[in-house]
Protein backbone atom coordinates (compact mmCIF):
# COMPACT_ATOMS: atom_id res chain seq x y z
CA UNK A 1 0.00 0.00 0.00
CA UNK A 2 0.86 3.54 -0.66
CA UNK A 3 2.21 5.41 2.43
CA UNK A 4 1.99 9.20 3.79
CA UNK A 5 3.21 10.81 6.86
CA UNK A 6 0.90 10.58 9.62
CA UNK A 7 1.45 14.25 10.68
CA UNK A 8 3.40 17.37 9.45
CA UNK A 9 7.26 17.14 10.68
CA UNK A 10 9.68 20.28 10.82
CA UNK A 11 13.11 20.84 10.23
CA UNK A 12 15.28 24.11 10.58
CA UNK A 13 18.39 24.29 9.25
CA UNK A 14 20.45 27.02 7.14
CA UNK A 15 20.52 26.76 2.68
CA UNK A 16 24.08 24.74 2.00
CA UNK A 17 24.90 27.68 -0.38
CA UNK A 18 22.80 31.13 0.75
CA UNK A 19 23.69 30.28 4.18
CA UNK A 20 20.01 31.90 5.33
CA UNK A 21 17.50 30.42 8.16
CA UNK A 22 15.70 27.59 6.23
CA UNK A 23 12.30 25.55 7.61
CA UNK A 24 11.41 22.79 5.86
CA UNK A 25 7.79 21.00 6.79
CA UNK A 26 7.06 17.45 5.18
CA UNK A 27 3.07 17.29 5.35
CA UNK A 28 0.05 14.20 4.65
CA UNK A 29 -0.90 14.63 1.23
CA UNK A 30 -3.63 12.08 -0.42
CA UNK A 31 -3.24 9.10 -2.61
CA UNK A 32 -1.82 10.19 -6.10
CA UNK A 33 -0.08 12.89 -4.78
CA UNK A 34 3.22 12.26 -4.83
CA UNK A 35 6.32 14.48 -3.48
CA UNK A 36 5.42 17.72 -4.17
CA UNK A 37 7.52 21.10 -2.96
CA UNK A 38 5.66 24.22 -1.89
CA UNK A 39 7.57 27.68 -1.97
CA UNK A 40 5.84 29.25 1.07
CA UNK A 41 7.72 32.51 0.42
CA UNK A 42 6.12 32.80 -3.53
CA UNK A 43 2.93 33.55 -4.53
CA UNK A 44 -0.09 31.30 -4.33
CA UNK A 45 -0.35 29.72 -7.79
CA UNK A 46 3.52 29.44 -8.87
CA UNK A 47 4.75 28.07 -5.66
CA UNK A 48 4.10 24.09 -6.01
CA UNK A 49 7.04 22.43 -7.93
CA UNK A 50 6.51 18.74 -8.32
CA UNK A 51 9.52 16.35 -7.60
CA UNK A 52 10.14 14.88 -11.05
CA UNK A 53 12.94 14.47 -13.36
CA UNK A 54 11.59 16.71 -15.87
CA UNK A 55 11.93 19.50 -13.89
CA UNK A 56 15.63 18.97 -13.25
CA UNK A 57 17.31 22.65 -13.66
CA UNK A 58 20.86 20.55 -13.94
CA UNK A 59 23.32 22.55 -11.30
CA UNK A 60 27.05 20.50 -10.68
CA UNK A 61 26.52 21.29 -7.02
CA UNK A 62 22.79 20.15 -5.87
CA UNK A 63 19.54 18.82 -7.49
CA UNK A 64 17.69 21.59 -8.27
CA UNK A 65 13.92 22.05 -9.55
CA UNK A 66 12.66 24.44 -11.51
CA UNK A 67 8.60 24.32 -12.25
CA UNK A 68 7.18 26.05 -15.29
CA UNK A 69 6.64 29.60 -13.74
CA UNK A 70 10.14 29.47 -13.06
CA UNK A 71 10.29 28.88 -9.26
CA UNK A 72 13.21 26.51 -7.92
CA UNK A 73 13.76 24.65 -5.21
CA UNK A 74 17.42 23.41 -4.70
CA UNK A 75 19.42 20.80 -3.28
CA UNK A 76 15.98 18.26 -2.63
CA UNK A 77 18.16 15.27 -2.69
CA UNK A 78 19.38 14.47 0.80
CA UNK A 79 14.84 14.77 1.54
CA UNK A 80 14.24 12.57 -1.75
CA UNK A 81 16.56 9.72 -0.50
CA UNK A 82 14.52 10.06 3.01
CA UNK A 83 11.42 10.03 1.52
CA UNK A 84 12.01 6.92 -0.60
CA UNK A 85 14.32 4.95 1.46
CA UNK A 86 11.66 5.12 4.48
CA UNK A 87 8.45 4.43 1.56
CA UNK A 88 6.61 7.61 1.48
CA UNK A 89 5.17 7.96 -1.72
CA UNK A 90 3.09 11.03 -1.41
CA UNK A 91 3.70 13.93 0.65
CA UNK A 92 3.68 17.99 0.60
CA UNK A 93 6.88 19.30 1.43
CA UNK A 94 6.24 23.34 2.30
CA UNK A 95 9.93 25.11 2.33
CA UNK A 96 10.19 28.54 3.35
CA UNK A 97 13.00 29.76 0.71
CA UNK A 98 14.71 28.64 -2.34
CA UNK A 99 16.87 25.84 -0.81
CA UNK A 100 15.87 22.58 1.64
CA UNK A 101 18.42 23.14 4.62
CA UNK A 102 21.16 20.94 4.57
CA UNK A 103 21.20 19.72 8.44
CA UNK A 104 24.00 17.91 9.11
CA UNK A 105 24.90 16.49 4.93
CA UNK A 106 23.33 13.55 5.05
CA UNK A 107 19.56 12.32 5.20
CA UNK A 108 19.68 10.99 8.77
CA UNK A 109 17.54 14.00 10.67
CA UNK A 110 14.81 13.69 7.56
CA UNK A 111 14.67 10.31 8.58
CA UNK A 112 14.80 10.64 11.89
CA UNK A 113 11.86 12.81 12.21
CA UNK A 114 9.68 10.79 9.51
CA UNK A 115 10.13 7.32 11.30
CA UNK A 116 9.49 8.81 14.92
CA UNK A 117 6.33 10.82 13.64
CA UNK A 118 5.05 7.36 11.73
CA UNK A 119 3.64 6.57 8.31
CA UNK A 120 -0.10 6.73 7.61
CA UNK A 121 -1.07 3.34 5.42
CA UNK A 122 -2.98 5.00 2.75
CA UNK A 123 -5.71 2.37 0.62
CA UNK A 124 -4.13 1.94 -2.75
CA UNK A 125 -1.63 0.14 -4.05
CA UNK A 126 2.25 0.75 -5.28
CA UNK A 127 2.76 1.58 -8.68
CA UNK A 128 6.38 1.12 -9.54
CA UNK A 129 8.63 1.54 -12.80
CA UNK A 130 10.17 -1.68 -13.64
CA UNK A 131 13.31 -0.90 -16.67
CA UNK A 132 12.78 -3.48 -19.29
CA UNK A 133 16.04 -2.92 -21.01
CA UNK A 134 19.64 -1.53 -20.25
CA UNK A 135 19.95 2.47 -20.80
CA UNK A 136 23.23 3.70 -20.32
CA UNK A 137 24.58 7.53 -20.87
CA UNK A 138 28.29 9.06 -20.41
CA UNK A 139 29.97 12.62 -19.78
CA UNK A 140 33.53 11.80 -20.45
CA UNK A 141 34.78 9.10 -18.27
CA UNK A 142 32.07 9.61 -16.16
CA UNK A 143 28.79 7.07 -16.72
CA UNK A 144 25.61 6.05 -15.31
CA UNK A 145 23.19 2.70 -16.45
CA UNK A 146 20.16 1.28 -15.66
CA UNK A 147 19.80 -2.86 -16.13
CA UNK A 148 16.65 -4.62 -15.18
CA UNK A 149 16.21 -6.54 -12.27
CA UNK A 150 13.04 -7.38 -9.87
CA UNK A 151 14.17 -4.76 -6.94
CA UNK A 152 16.45 -1.53 -7.18
CA UNK A 153 20.27 -1.94 -6.44
CA UNK A 154 22.92 0.82 -6.20
CA UNK A 155 26.28 0.25 -7.41
CA UNK A 156 29.01 3.38 -6.80
CA UNK A 157 32.12 3.48 -7.74
CA UNK A 158 33.89 6.69 -7.73
CA UNK A 159 37.82 7.76 -7.59
CA UNK A 160 39.63 10.98 -6.06
CA UNK A 161 43.30 12.03 -6.03
CA UNK A 162 42.53 12.78 -2.51
CA UNK A 163 44.16 9.86 -0.06
CA UNK A 164 41.18 10.66 2.57
CA UNK A 165 38.97 9.63 -0.44
CA UNK A 166 40.52 7.35 -2.74
CA UNK A 167 39.05 4.35 -4.89
CA UNK A 168 36.06 3.50 -3.09
CA UNK A 169 32.94 0.80 -4.88
CA UNK A 170 29.90 -0.26 -2.98
CA UNK A 171 26.64 -2.17 -3.97
CA UNK A 172 23.43 -2.49 -1.65
CA UNK A 173 20.24 -4.25 -2.52
CA UNK A 174 17.69 -1.32 -1.27
CA UNK A 175 14.87 -3.27 0.26
CA UNK A 176 13.74 -3.73 3.57
CA UNK A 177 15.30 -0.30 4.92
CA UNK A 178 18.87 -1.10 3.69
CA UNK A 179 18.90 2.86 3.03
CA UNK A 180 18.00 3.85 6.36
CA UNK A 181 20.51 1.32 8.47
CA UNK A 182 23.37 1.05 5.25
CA UNK A 183 23.05 4.95 3.96
CA UNK A 184 21.11 7.88 5.78
CA UNK A 185 23.72 8.56 7.89
CA UNK A 186 26.68 9.64 5.47
CA UNK A 187 27.38 12.97 4.88
CA UNK A 188 28.16 15.23 1.72
CA UNK A 189 31.98 15.24 0.99
CA UNK A 190 33.62 17.98 -0.42
CA UNK A 191 38.09 19.25 -0.41
CA UNK A 192 39.28 22.20 1.30
CA UNK A 193 40.43 23.20 -1.84
CA UNK A 194 36.87 23.35 -3.37
CA UNK A 195 35.39 24.93 -0.70
CA UNK A 196 37.76 27.59 -0.80
CA UNK A 197 37.27 28.13 -4.40
CA UNK A 198 32.94 28.34 -4.06
CA UNK A 199 33.19 30.64 -0.89
CA UNK A 200 35.48 33.20 -3.12
CA UNK A 201 32.50 33.00 -5.28
CA UNK A 202 29.70 33.56 -3.17
CA UNK A 203 28.76 29.81 -2.54
CA UNK A 204 28.40 27.60 0.12
CA UNK A 205 28.46 29.98 2.41
CA UNK A 206 26.42 27.63 4.79
CA UNK A 207 28.87 25.10 4.46
CA UNK A 208 31.28 24.13 7.41
CA UNK A 209 32.79 20.96 9.44
CA UNK A 210 29.43 19.87 10.59
CA UNK A 211 27.48 19.47 7.54
CA UNK A 212 30.31 17.94 5.50
CA UNK A 213 33.10 15.95 5.59
CA UNK A 214 35.64 18.11 4.31
CA UNK A 215 39.16 16.75 3.29
CA UNK A 216 42.73 18.25 2.94
CA UNK A 217 45.06 15.08 0.37
CA UNK A 218 45.33 12.49 3.61
CA UNK A 219 43.38 14.60 5.91
CA UNK A 220 39.94 14.70 7.39
CA UNK A 221 39.01 17.87 9.08
CA UNK A 222 36.12 17.60 10.25
CA UNK A 223 35.76 17.10 14.15
CA UNK A 224 34.81 13.58 14.66
CA UNK A 225 36.56 11.80 11.55
CA UNK A 226 34.46 9.77 9.39
CA UNK A 227 31.08 7.64 10.27
CA UNK A 228 32.38 4.79 7.96
CA UNK A 229 35.54 4.27 6.26
CA UNK A 230 33.87 4.37 2.97
CA UNK A 231 31.53 7.21 3.41
CA UNK A 232 32.28 9.12 1.03
CA UNK A 233 31.02 6.59 -1.65
CA UNK A 234 28.05 5.49 0.60
CA UNK A 235 27.21 9.90 0.20
CA UNK A 236 27.16 9.25 -3.33
CA UNK A 237 24.61 6.18 -3.28
CA UNK A 238 22.48 8.48 -0.62
CA UNK A 239 22.42 10.56 -3.79
CA UNK A 240 21.77 8.66 -6.38
CA UNK A 241 18.32 7.47 -4.36
CA UNK A 242 17.34 10.73 -4.00
CA UNK A 243 17.73 12.03 -7.71
CA UNK A 244 16.42 8.14 -8.83
CA UNK A 245 13.11 9.61 -6.23
CA UNK A 246 12.72 12.05 -9.18
CA UNK A 247 11.32 9.27 -11.34
CA UNK A 248 7.87 9.59 -9.69
CA UNK A 249 7.77 6.08 -8.58
CA UNK A 250 10.33 3.12 -6.91
CA UNK A 251 12.27 1.59 -9.68
CA UNK A 252 12.40 -1.69 -10.24
CA UNK A 253 16.54 -1.97 -11.66
CA UNK A 254 20.07 -2.08 -11.28
CA UNK A 255 21.46 1.65 -11.34
CA UNK A 256 25.49 1.67 -11.50
CA UNK A 257 27.16 4.84 -11.29
CA UNK A 258 30.77 5.18 -12.17
CA UNK A 259 32.67 8.26 -11.50
CA UNK A 260 28.53 10.18 -11.64
CA UNK A 261 27.08 13.31 -10.07
CA UNK A 262 23.36 14.91 -9.88
CA UNK A 263 22.83 15.56 -13.59
CA UNK A 264 24.29 12.31 -15.28
CA UNK A 265 21.63 10.43 -13.42
CA UNK A 266 19.10 13.02 -14.47
CA UNK A 267 20.68 12.40 -18.10
CA UNK A 268 19.64 8.44 -17.37
CA UNK A 269 16.44 9.44 -16.36
CA UNK A 270 15.48 11.08 -19.42
CA UNK A 271 16.95 8.76 -21.61
CA UNK A 272 15.06 5.92 -19.43
CA UNK A 273 11.82 7.53 -20.39
CA UNK A 274 12.72 8.91 -24.27
CA UNK A 275 14.01 5.11 -24.72
CA UNK A 276 10.63 3.23 -26.44
CA UNK A 277 10.09 0.28 -24.30
CA UNK A 278 12.78 0.62 -21.98
CA UNK A 279 10.24 0.93 -18.57
CA UNK A 280 6.95 -0.14 -18.14
CA UNK A 281 4.35 1.11 -15.04
CA UNK A 282 3.73 -2.10 -12.68
CA UNK A 283 1.06 -2.35 -9.96
CA UNK A 284 2.66 -3.80 -6.98
CA UNK A 285 1.61 -7.04 -5.27
CA UNK A 286 2.11 -7.86 -1.23
CA UNK A 287 5.12 -9.99 -2.57
CA UNK A 288 6.77 -7.24 -4.74
CA UNK A 289 6.01 -4.14 -2.12
CA UNK A 290 7.67 -6.10 0.45
CA UNK A 291 10.66 -5.50 -1.52
CA UNK A 292 10.61 -1.75 -1.80
CA UNK A 293 12.69 0.74 -0.15
CA UNK A 294 11.78 1.60 3.11
CA UNK A 295 9.42 -1.16 3.32
CA UNK A 296 8.76 -2.66 7.07
CA UNK A 297 11.75 -0.50 8.38
CA UNK A 298 11.42 1.50 12.04
CA UNK A 299 12.99 3.26 14.52
CA UNK A 300 14.88 0.75 15.55
CA UNK A 301 17.07 0.85 12.31
CA UNK A 302 18.38 4.16 12.34
CA UNK A 303 21.91 4.17 12.77
CA UNK A 304 23.28 6.18 15.94
CA UNK A 305 25.87 8.83 15.46
CA UNK A 306 27.76 11.89 17.71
Amino acid sequence: MQHTVSTPITFDGVGLHSGRPARLVIRPAPVGHGIVFRRLDCDAGTCDIPALWSLVNQSPLCTRLENAEGIQISTVEHVMAALMGCGIHNALVTVDGPEVPILDGSSIEFVRGILAAGMCRQGSPVRALRVMRPVEVRRGDAWARLTPQDTLTIEFDIAFDDAAIGVQKKVLNMANGSFVRELSSSRTFCRKSDVDLMRANGLALGGSLENAVVVDGAQILSPGGLRHRDEAVRHKMLDALGDLALAGAPLLAHYHGYKAGHAITNDLLRALFETPGAVEWVTCDAALAAKLPGAGVHCGEVPQVA
